[in-house]
This record gives C-alpha cells, sequence and structure tokens, in this order.
C-alpha cells in the first residue's frame, strides 16, 4: 500500500482547498493517505469524505512549527509528500520539511502562477522548487508562467488541471430565462435573487470570493450598458462595500444580488442562464468546469489557464481582463441569441465530461506518484542546471 502525506497551510477554504479535497476523497483505496495542514477547519474539510484517512494538524508558525513539521513528517514515512499551494512563495515550511525526508518523493502544486518582487521570497520558492521531484501547475500556460516567473527551465513543471466531480445529470439547456420549474435540480431560490424578485429578464451568475481579482467590478459595469439583464454573484469577502457603492452609481443596484456565501454554490448555476468570470488573475478555476458541467454558456477573461477549457467560441466567449466594453459585447451576443447559449452550453458540457472531471485528475495524480516512486530521487542539495 502507498503511503502519501498531503499538505497545505491554508487557513481557510477555496478552490485550491476543494480540489484537493476531491483528490483525497476519490484516489484508490490500496493508498493510505494521511492529510497534514495547519487548520483544523481546512484539515477536515478535505479528509471529510474519507473517513480512512488519517488527520494532521501542526502549528502554522512559531519556534515549534518546523520542529512539529519535521518530527510529523519523519514519523509518518511517507512515500509521496504532496504539497498543494495557493501562492508560490507559501507552504515553505512543509517544503522544507518534505525534502529532508531520506527516502520520500516531493510533489509540489502550485494552484496559482503568481510572481514576487520580494527578494527573500522569490530566492526560497525557486530554491524549493528545484529541489522537488515533480513539479504541478494546474494548466499548460500556469506551468509555463511558474517557469518563467522562477527560472526554472523550460519544460520543468508539468500540467494536470483541477478538475470536478461529474454530479450533474440531464443538464438544462440555458434556452430562456429561468424559472423554478425549469430547474434540473431541486432548490431553494436565492433569496432576494433568482425566483427572489431582483428582476427580470437573463440571469448572470458568478461565483467566487468578493475580491478585487475577481474582477465583478468590470462585470457590474457591464451589467449597466446592458438591458434585461440581473447578476447574481455568490460569495463572500472585502469588496462587498465596495460593489454595493459601485452598483448604487451605476444605478444596477435593483438588478444586483449579492447572497453571500452558500453551502453548495454548485448546485444553484442551474439557475443561471449565463456564467460570467471577469477574473484579472486564476489558476485553472473549478467554477468555470463546474458551470461547463451543468450546461451553462461561459464568459471569462484570458487569465491563467482560463483558456485550456473555455475555448472562444465552441464552449464560451473569450474577453481580455479589464476589458469592459469587450465583455458588454459578450454578454450582449448571448443574451440575444438563444441558440448560441443553448450550442455553447452543450458543447461546454461534452468537453468538461471529457477531460475535467475528478476520474481524469484522480488518474493523472496516482500515474505521477507512481513515476516518482518508480525513479531516482531528485537531488535535494545540488542541483543540475535548469534547462533553457
Amino acid at each position: 500500500m502507498m503511503r502519501v502525506v498531503t499538505y497545505t497551510d491554508s487557513a481557510g477554504i477555496g478552490g485550491a482547498e476543494i480540489s484537493l479535497q476531491h483528490l483525497v476523497t476519490n484516489v484508490s483505496k490500496d493508498i493510505d493517505v494521511t492529510v497534514v495542514g495547519t487548520s483544523h477547519l481546512v484539515v477536515d474539510t478535505i479528509a471529510q469524505h474519507r473517513p480512512q484517512a488519517s488527520r494532521v494538524v501542526l502549528p502554522a508558525k512559531g519556534t515549534h512549527s518546523l520542529t512539529a513539521h519535521l518530527q510529523i513528517l519523519h514519523r509518518l514515512r511517507p512515500e509521496v509528500v504532496h504539497i498543494n499551494i495557493c501562492t508560490p512563495w507559501e507552504c515553505a515550511t512543509g517544503l522544507f520539511a518534505a525534502l529532508t525526508l531520506p527516502n520520500a518523493r516531493v510533489v509540489r502544486v502550485d494552484q496559482l502562477p503568481l510572481r514576487t518582487t520580494d527578494a527573500v521570497k522569490l530566492w526560497r520558492t525557486r530554491a524549493l522548487s528545484l529541489r522537488v521531484d515533480a513539479h504541478v501547475a494546474v494548466g499548460e500556460a500556469s506551468a509555463r508562467r511558474m517557469e518563467d516567473f522562477y527560472a526554472l527551465g523550460r519544460r520543468s513543471v508539468i500540467s494536470i488541471p483541477n478538475c470536478v466531480p461529474d454530479i450533474t445529470q440531464n443538464a438544462t439547456p440555458p434556452s430562456a430565462p429561468l424559472d423554478e420549474k425549469s430547474f434540473s435540480l431541486s432548490l431553494p431560490p436565492l433569496a432576494g435573487g433568482v425566483g427572489g424578485g431582483c428582476g427580470e429578464g437573463l440571469v448572470i451568475g458568478s461565483v467566487g470570493r468578493l475580491d478585487a481579482m475577481k474582477g465583478h467590478d468590470i462585470l457590474l459595469r457591464a451589467v449597466a450598458q446592458l438591458d434585461g439583464v440581473q447578476v447574481v454573484i455568490l460569495g463572500e469577502g472585502g469588496q462587498r462595500t465596495d460593489l454595493e457603492k459601485l452598483a448604487d452609481e451605476l444605478k444596477v443596484s435593483d438588478r444586483l444580488d449579492l447572497p453571500g456565501w452558500v453551502d453548495n454554490p454548485r448546485a444553484y448555476l442551474p439557475q443561471f442562464d449565463i456564467f460570467a468570470m471577469p477574473s484579472r488573475s486564476e489558476g485553472f478555476p473549478l467554477a468555470i468546469v463546474e458551470a461547463m458541467l451543468a450546461a451553462r454558456p461561459v464568459v471569462a477573461t484570458r487569465v491563467g489557464s482560463v483558456a485550456e477549457a473555455v475555448t472562444d467560441g465552441e464552449t464560451g466567449l473569450l474577453v481580455n481582463k479589464d476589458d469592459v466594453e469587450g465583455l458588454t459585447a459578450a454578454l450582449r451576443r448571448l443574451r440575444d441569441d438563444p441558440a448560441l447559449r443553448i450550442r455553447l452550453g452543450q458543447r461546454g458540457r461534452e468537453v468538461a465530461q471529457r477531460h475535467f472531471t475528478v476520474k481524469q485528475m484522480v488518474n493523472s495524480y496516482e500515474r505521477l506518484w507512481r513515476q516518482v516512486v518508480a525513479q531516482p530521487q531528485a537531488p535535494r542539495l545540488w542541483v543540475p542546471q535548469p534547462r533553457e
């Protein structure tokens, strides 16, 4: 039985943690998984659907943190340490401790390709990355960016996209404004939103924390130029007040609903006619795959590895980040063309079922784990010069 430790130092639940949860839940029963982290909430969430998985919570900071990491990992003696990283300079303590294990193979997974101007973080990220046995990003574009940002050498980072379970059955095509009778899932209406008195017209939905990186302000500016649409954004965050103020200024408050955090945002996707993700930065967002599986036509920005799922004109429409006019035009095009909404939605579902379900992701990681265990351990002290 292969012994695998999954590790994250995340303090909260986001797409990166949900993706790791899907992996832990669905890996083969002959793999012994231990979930290690620095937050009880995160560790319990990741392990909750795999009762046989062991759970370990370590101190996140302080003088005892590194010692505790070293002691636990050496005691567990894993064959593989799978480290899930939200931003490239995080998880340094876990990575360092894992690299001290004499026989373990270390797999680094970067969820978001970001660069830093902090010299210490840059040097540390590069030094740790060069010493792992396998380096993964969640898309080809994200992989190339990590290589460039940290001078890792071409083709040193491989791509394994984040994926989600296909729980939708007979997904409702977005042919017209949806009402409660057309839902493919039995759901309560969103308070004040879809089915709750937020206005008439097509529903543009988005899912994500209320943060400037998600570009919801661009979405509101686009909606202000479109008649006959309303927008629902599922999520919570520090930009709520700014978005509400902007909606007032744009006179679209009566067409905006911010229900906050919902336990299962994916379940509400059938209530949307169009799914929009106008992010300024992304890795490979799970929400887009979920929307595709729900047969929603997607409008998204060309950031990160989004274009590896959304093919412009085939599975959705792509626009440039911060491009209000481009986003407005794409949304208007879908508003005015029900047949296009149906075609993009159904084609997106077909592509997501073929390439972006949990089965594909799990198979890819299991193959990678077995491959790194079978090959010699990467050098830990002196590493070869990266390839051009």
